[in-house]
C-alpha cells in the first residue's frame, strides 16, 4: 500500500514530466542530499561530485515519464549517482592534475618518508574500509550514507526515503553499525 509520501512523490514526477519547475523543484530539494551523500562517499573532488549530481538530475529529467515506481525514486537516484561516480573512477582514474612542479621537492621542515608512510597506510586502510563497507547490505549502505550527509538529511527525509518508521532509524543504524565493525574486525581494522 503506497504512503502519502510515496503520493506525493508520484505527484511531483507527473507535475515535473509536465513541464511544472515548482515540482521539479521540490523534487530536487527532497533528494539532493540523497545525491550529494552518494556521490561524496566515492570520496571524489568537488567537481567531479558536482559533475555526478548535475549528471543525476540530467538521467532523471531524460526518465521522468519512465519512473515506473516513484515510492523507489530514492533508490534510482541513489543507484543512478552511485553508477555515474564509477562512471567518472573509470574514466578520470583517479588522478588529479596540478600545475605545481615543485609539490615533490618540498620538504616543509618535516620527514617526508615518514609523512609519506603515514599517507599510504592511511589510504590502504580506507581502500579496505570502503570494501569491507561495500559487503554490509544495500540498505544500511544507504542509511549509514543518509545519516552521514553532509548537510545533514532530517529523520523524517530518511524515513520517507527509506519507507522506514522514524522510531526504526537509530536502532538500525546500532545494527548496521555493529554489522560493518564486526565485518572490519574480520579483516583486521579495530577502532585502535
Amino acid at each position: 500500500m503506497a504512503s502519502v509520501a510515496d503520493d506525493a512523490v508520484a505527484d511531483l514526477l507527473k507535475h515535473a514530466a509536465d513541464g511544472d519547475a515548482a515540482a521539479w523543484n521540490a523534487i530536487v530539494d527532497r533528494f539532493s542530499g540523497l545525491v550529494w551523500s552518494v556521490a561524496r562517499s566515492y570520496r571524489l573532488s568537488q567537481a567531479d561530485a558536482s559533475d555526478v549530481f548535475q549528471t543525476v538530475w540530467l538521467r532523471l529529467v531524460e526518465n521522468l515519464s519512465r519512473i515506473r515506481e516513484p515510492e523507489r525514486l530514492a533508490g534510482w537516484l541513489a543507484t543512478t549517482a552511485r553508477n555515474e561516480c564509477l562512471r567518472g573512477l573509470r574514466k578520470s582514474g583517479r588522478t588529479v592534475a596540478t600545475d605545481d612542479d615543485t609539490m615533490f621537492d618540498r620538504v616543509d621542515g618535516c620527514d617526508r618518508g615518514a609523512d609519506l608512510d603515514v599517507a599510504l597506510l592511511a589510504g590502504e586502510r580506507d581502500t579496505v574500509v570502503w570494501q569491507t563497507f561495500a559487503t554490509i547490505s544495500a540498505r544500511c549502505q544507504t542509511l549509514l550514507r543518509l545519516l552521514t550527509a553532509d548537510p545533514p538529511i532530517a529523520y523524517t527525509d530518511i524515513s520517507t526515503m527509506l519507507d522506514m518508521p522514524i522510531g526504526s532509524i537509530g536502532p538500525t543504524r546500532a545494527r548496521c553499525l555493529d554489522k560493518l565493525r564486526t565485518a572490519l574486525v574480520a579483516v583486521g581494522i579495530t577502532g585502535e
